[in-house]
């Protein structure tokens, strides 16, 4: 009665591995659609301390002299160009996830900052970026008279 079908569910089940993946590059092929190449990339994570702004973001294996990094009012611009590992004559991939060439991400602030006292700091392959808020952004606390 379970055998035929048994053996069904068992074929299905070992097929849905790659089933999942095809549906994870279907997935990533549409979802750009419409937009820009490269528009989310590099990753970034974005948080807020009291008096500054913290930007990360992951750039593995590239020389900081090829990142560029500007702020214009409450915009703030990440671009570069990764270059990759070069390929040796024969050599061709099997699999490449890791974005190549020319890229630019831009961030919009949720405030002004102060530009002369960004700092910013390439290690390991994570970019820092330390973003100091303008000191007449900040909140003070207002004195009230009776």
């Amino acid at each position: 009665m379970f055998g035929p079908n048994l053996w069904r569910m068992k074929r299905f089940a070992d097929s849905v591995p790659e089933l999942i993946d095809l549906q994870r590059e279907i997935n990533r092929l549409f979802s750009s659609v419409g937009q820009a190449a490269g528009a989310d990339y590099p990753a970034i994570n974005v948080w807020e301390k009291e008096d500054s702004l913290v930007v990360t973001t992951e750039l593995p294996g590239m020389d900081p002299d090829d990142i560029n990094i500007s702020v214009t009012g409450s915009m703030l611009t990440i671009s570069g160009k990764s270059k990759g590992d070069p390929l040796k004559a024969g050599e061709t991939y099997l699999r490449q996830e890791r974005e190549l060439g020319n890229f630019q991400r831009n961030v919009q602030l949720p405030f002004q900052v102060d530009s002369p006292a960004v700092e910013a700091k390439y290690e390991k392959g994570v970019l820092n970026i330390t973003l100091p808020r303008q000191k007449e952004d900040l909140p003070r606390k207002i004195q009230i008279t009776a």
